[in-house]
């Protein structure tokens, strides 16, 4: 199949790798197909585009590459979407990033409060924002990655 998008133009994907919204994407309401691109150019960041909107898109990251021991509470969101049962590994964890100039510095925060989690048994996402979280909604990925040792 072949969508249209703002940033890489036309390009082809595989029907099975887009993941429906049932309940939209916060602030996007009535978009509910969407797909994970993995470009090798933009890595370690991924696009979550959606499929209907050639500019509706979402810059992604796995938070575990900057933050191992983050704890989405996955047990509350499987519970609360009805995906009991689903193997942890059957899961994907994205989260949305900023990246933009600070001064002569470049940023790059991440909203660890509102996690993109897709069932890939289901292909199903959700967009999963804790009211009550430690976590914050404006990360600092540079500096844990510098705290890593990355």
């Amino acid at each position: 199949m072949k969508i249209t998008t703002r940033k890489f133009g036309d390009i082809d994907i595989d029907e099975k790798e887009i993941v429906t919204m049932p309940e939209g994407l916060p602030g996007f309401p009535g978009f509910e197909r969407f797909i994970v691109l993995n470009r090798p150019e933009t890595a370690p960041f991924r696009w979550f585009q959606s499929v209907d909107e050639p500019n509706l898109n979402l810059v992604i990251m796995n938070p575990y590459d900057f933050m191992p021991d983050y704890d989405p509470e996955l047990e509350t969101i499987l519970t609360m979407r009805g995906w009991q049962g689903t193997p942890e590994a059957s899961l994907a964890v994205f989260v949305v990033v900023n990246i933009f100039e600070e001064g002569e510095r470049k940023k790059i925060t991440a909203n660890l409060m509102g996690p993109i989690v897709i069932n890939r048994i289901r292909g199903e996402a959700v967009q999963f924002v804790f009211s009550n979280s430690d976590y914050s909604h404006q990360h600092d990925v540079l500096k844990s990655l510098d705290e890593k040792g990355v």
